[in-house]
C-alpha cells in the first residue's frame, strides 16, 4: 500500500494553548476542585476521555448553550474551551465566585474583536457559520442584531433594505472556502459595497491547500472528530475539488477493510485538533496492510488512553 502522508498536520496553536491551559489546571492543586471544561475543550472525543482519566468533567450537552451548561456549576474550576465564549457567561462565572480559565484561540478571539469594533462604528454585521457549533454561539452573542448564515438560503433571506447601511461580513474561523464563496456571491449582488474581512484560520487554509494540491491517490482518510469543522471540511475539501473518495474516521479503529478492496494508494491527514499519535496509528496500519494477507488486517488501537496526551 503506497501511503502518502499530507503535512502539515496535528495539532494547531489555538489546540496547543487549550491543552496546555487544562493541563495546568490538572497539575497545580491551588486552582478548585472540581475541574470542569464548558463543552469538549477541542473537539475530539479521545482528548476528552484522556482528560476524564485525570478527573476532568466535560459538560458537552447537545441543544444547551454554553451558558445553561454553567448553570449546573456551583463550585471549582471551570474552562472555557478554544471555540470562544461570550461576556455574558464569562459575567455569570464571575458571579457564581467560580475560578476560571479562557481558553479561547486567538484566532477566534480575534474575530470577536472585529464585530466588536465594527458595530461600535455602525456597520450591520453578517456572520458565516455552522449552527449548532459554539464558534457562532459565542459571537452572535455580542450582539442580538447579527445576521447569521450559514448557506445560501439564509444569504438570499437577508433583507434587501439592508443594502442602504453599512455591512461587514465575517466567519467562522473553521470553515472552507467552499462554504463561504457561493454566500458571498449572493452578498455581493444584493449589497455590492460590503466588507468582507475572511477569518479562515491559517492551520484550516494550510490542511486544505495540503489536500487540494496531493498527488491523486485511491483513497483519502481524514483522521478528526466527528464533531471537528476543520476535519469535516478536510474531507469535503478531497470529495469536492480532487474528486477522491475521502473517508472521516475517529481512529485506526474506524477504518472499514471494504474501502481498502482494490486500492493502492492512500493519503492522510488530520485535523488541527487530532492528536498525532492516533494519526501515526493510521499511518502505520496502512503502510503494512496487505489485501491478501488477513494477518496485517487487524485494526484495533493499541493506544493507551493516557498516550493521548
Amino acid at each position: 500500500m503506497h501511503v502518502i502522508d499530507l503535512t502539515p498536520r496535528g495539532y494547531c496553536h489555538g489546540v496547543l494553548n487549550a491543552l496546555a491551559i487544562v493541563k495546568k489546571v490538572i497539575k497545580n492543586e491551588s486552582y478548585p476542585r472540581p475541574i470542569y471544561v464548558l463543552g469538549q475543550i477541542v473537539h475530539n472525543q479521545k482528548i476528552t476521555e484522556a482528560f476524564k482519566a485525570h478527573g476532568v468533567i466535560s459538560l458537552d450537552a447537545p441543544g444547551k448553550t454554553r451558558m445553561e451548561m454553567l448553570e449546573s456549576v456551583d463550585s471549582g474550576t471551570v474552562i472555557f474551551t478554544a471555540h470562544g465564549i461570550s461576556d455574558q457567561v464569562i459575567e455569570k462565572a464571575k458571579e457564581k465566585g467560580l475560578t476560571y480559565m479562557n481558553a479561547t484561540c486567538r484566532d477566534v478571539y480575534k474575530v470577536h474583536k472585529a464585530v466588536k469594533d465594527k458595530l461600535q462604528e455602525g456597520y450591520t454585521v453578517i456572520y458565516i457559520g455552522h449552527r449548532n457549533h459554539p464558534e457562532p454561539e459565542a459571537i452572535l452573542a455580542i450582539d442580538p442584531n447579527i445576521y447569521f448564515v450559514e448557506d445560501e438560503k439564509d444569504a438570499l433571506m437577508l433583507p434587501i433594505e439592508l443594502k442602504d447601511e453599512k455591512i461587514f461580513v465575517t466567519n467562522q474561523t473553521t470553515l472552507s472556502m467552499y462554504d463561504i464563496d457561493s454566500v458571498l456571491k449572493i452578498l455581493e449582488s444584493k449589497y455590492p459595497g460590503y466588507l468582507f474581512d475572511n477569518e479562515i484560520c491559517n492551520a484550516t487554509t494550510v490542511r486544505q491547500d495540503a489536500v487540494i494540491k496531493q498527488e491523486k491517490v485511491d483513497l483519502m482518510l481524514v483522521v478528526g472528530d466527528q464533531k471537528s469543522s476543520n476535519s469535516n471540511k478536510l474531507a469535503f475539501v478531497g470529495e469536492k475539488h480532487q474528486q477522491i473518495p475521502s473517508k472521516l474516521i475517529g481512529g485506526v479503529e474506524d477504518i472499514d477493510l471494504s474501502w481498502l478492496k482494490g486500492i493502492t494508494s492512500v493519503s492522510v491527514t488530520s485535523g488541527a485538533s487530532t492528536p498525532t499519535v492516533v494519526t501515526n496509528e493510521v499511518i502505520e496500519f496502512l503502510k503494512q496492510y496487505n489485501e491478501n494477507d488477513p494477518t496485517t488486517w487487524d485494526h484495533q488501537s493499541h493506544l493507551d488512553i493516557l498516550d493521548i496526551l
